[in-house]
């Protein structure tokens, strides 16, 4: 163990629970990296994560947003594209830019398509689909709603998808954000997460909370009612 990570232990109890806001001064205290870390969120669910009726996915517009600008590509057809460039979008195109995504360009981090090229796009699942890039209409990447997709993705929109383990992992945004703007992010993913609780799903949703930053801690947060 680092002396750093020797450090951090003595500064909270590891088997104690705290309040969100506790978890973030935790975080904040601990942080001492010569990069601004990013700070996530792993909620462990009581779902059986086998169940496609149960799978747990969306997506969220934080209103801090998360302390990045992604680059995003939009793939469409006619007006569209121009609406994309308006909208900000960093790529643009039609079966061009399919061609130079299948040769292996990989330099964004969303992509928007429309309802009417997603047949030219299907071609492309095996390479985006792994990496969690494939449009999808779930996370709202499959519409003809452009600008106002580009504008959320670009301020800070997080999608979410529990994992095998029936855990979501999510980022909410950088330590040297404000506390509360931490707070604030945390508590606006947990609440939409609870909101999708399946029905089928039984017994305790939440069954777990913890946040941490990139080279900080583990906290364990009190599941808040």
């Amino acid at each position: 163990m680092s002396k750093r990570a020797e450090g951090n232990d003595k500064k909270f109890d590891k088997k104690k629970l705290y309040s969100i806001a506790e978890a973030v001064k935790i975080l904040k205290e601990s942080g001492k990296a010569k990069f601004d870390e990013t700070v996530e969120i792993a909620v462990r669910l009581g779902i059986d994560a086998k169940q496609t009726d149960q799978t747990i996915r969306g997506t969220i517009s934080l209103p801090h947003g998360i302390g990045k600008t992604k680059k995003v590509v939009v793939i469409a057809k006619g007006e569209k594209i121009k609406e994309a460039e308006t909208a900000g979008a960093d790529f643009f195109g039609s079966e061009d830019m399919i061609d130079k995504i299948s040769k292996g360009w990989m330099d964004f981090d969303a992509i928007i398509a429309t309802p009417d090229i997603m047949k030219d796009l299907a071609k492309l699942g095996k390479l985006l689909g792994p990496r969690g890039l494939m449009p999808n209409p779930k996370t709202g990447t499959v519409t003809f709603d452009i600008a106002r997709t580009v504008k959320e993705i670009k301020a800070g929109r997080v999608e979410f998808k529990n994992d095998p383990q029936a855990i979501i992992h999510s980022i909410i945004g950088k330590l040297s954000f404000d506390e509360n703007k931490l707070v604030e992010n945390a508590q606006t993913l947990i609440a939409q997460i609870v909101s999708l609780k399946p029905a089928s799903a039984k017994g305790q949703y939440i069954k777990s909370i913890a946040l941490s930053s990139t080279m900080g801690p583990g906290v364990k947060v009190k599941i808040e009612a």
